[in-house]
């Protein structure tokens, strides 16, 4: 009998576990530095708290991720705008630092998708078939439940770079901070992106700063765009920027009026599994009753 091991890879930290879920997990974070110097680390932690032999191996990494089994860089971070991580073989380079055995599946899939699978087997999505997962840190992602399956397509979604109304006469000349985009979603409400406007991080900023204003109206903003697409009956929203105490009730005031009750709200709440949503959901992708998991 082995053990699975999940990895939720970030783009600050590295959190991995050992275990089958949420009742018997060991956990540690990693910082994220240096592709070579973090899959190093990564991979001792693992060696040594595997007491038994690991049958199986799951990873939710941030991306752009080449998802396509059938591709030559299936398994890599590919556009990633953290320039010492891109096209780097994330999956493979794991694989090769614990030393697995080619017969032990590997998993991998976008962090985002892994937590919305954690969440669907053991969270706050429970029991639903149809819902949203956004993570607002220092990235912003997305995942979708949809039918009951992870929404897919030619890559995987990337709900934090959509396209919002930018509130130019109040937001100054702002440009956001999205080295691709600019003014996208995530250029515009991500953590580093109200630390550049404001001059402070989300954390350091008072709970009436004008800041969480801004917040509320742009994340409430996608919502809409994701309510109207996805018609889903809960998102859920995680990451640092949302430990703000009263960022969801705004969240939920926004979106009452911008929908103009048009469509049916979905409820917005938090994830059930905090903090441990992303490595539950790489063990959950371990799971053989997982279907649709990208293995190498």
């Amino acid at each position: 009998m082995g053990v699975f091991a999940g990895i939720e890879a970030g783009g600050s930290k590295f959190i991995c576990g050992i275990g089958s879920g949420p009742g018997d997990l060991i956990s540690t974070r990693i910082p994220t530095t240096t592709p070579s110097a973090t899959v190093a680390a990564v991979a001792e932690w693992i060696r040594e708290h595997a007491v038994q032999q690991l049958t199986s191996v799951g990873i939710g990494a941030f991306g752009p991720l080449d998802l396509n089994p059938a591709s030559p860089s299936f398994g890599h971070i590919t556009s990633t705008p953290k320039a010492a991580w891109r096209n780097f073989d994330i999956a493979g380079e794991i694989r090769k630092a614990l030393g697995v055995p080619v017969h032990v599946p590997v998993h991998i899939d976008t962090d985002v998708n892994a937590a919305l699978l954690g969440e669907s087997r053991w969270g706050a999505a429970q029991g639903l078939s149809d819902c949203v997962y956004l993570t607002i840190g220092t990235g912003i992602g997305g995942a979708a439940l949809i039918a009951g399956r992870l929404l897919r397509g030619t890559g995987h979604a990337e709900m934090g770079h959509i396209r919002i109304p930018y509130d130019t006469p109040h937001d100054g000349k702002f440009s956001g901070v999205c080295p691709y985009h600019g003014d996208c979603l995530e250029g515009l409400a991500s953590g580093p992106a109200i630390e550049a406007r404001w001059g402070k991080p989300a954390s350091e900023l008072p709970a009436d700063h004008p800041a969480w204003g801004f917040e509320a109206r742009y994340l409430a903003l996608a919502l809409v765009n994701l309510t109207l697409t996805l018609a889903p009956e809960r998102i859920l929203m995680g990451g640092g920027v949302m430990r703000h105490p009263s960022l969801f009730q705004a969240i939920r005031r926004e979106l009452k009026l911008l929908l103009a009750g048009y469509a049916k709200e979905p409820e917005i709440v938090p994830p059930g599994l905090g903090e441990n949503a992303g490595v539950l959901g790489a063990l959950a992708l371990c799971s053989p009753e997982i279907t649709g998991s990208r293995k190498i």
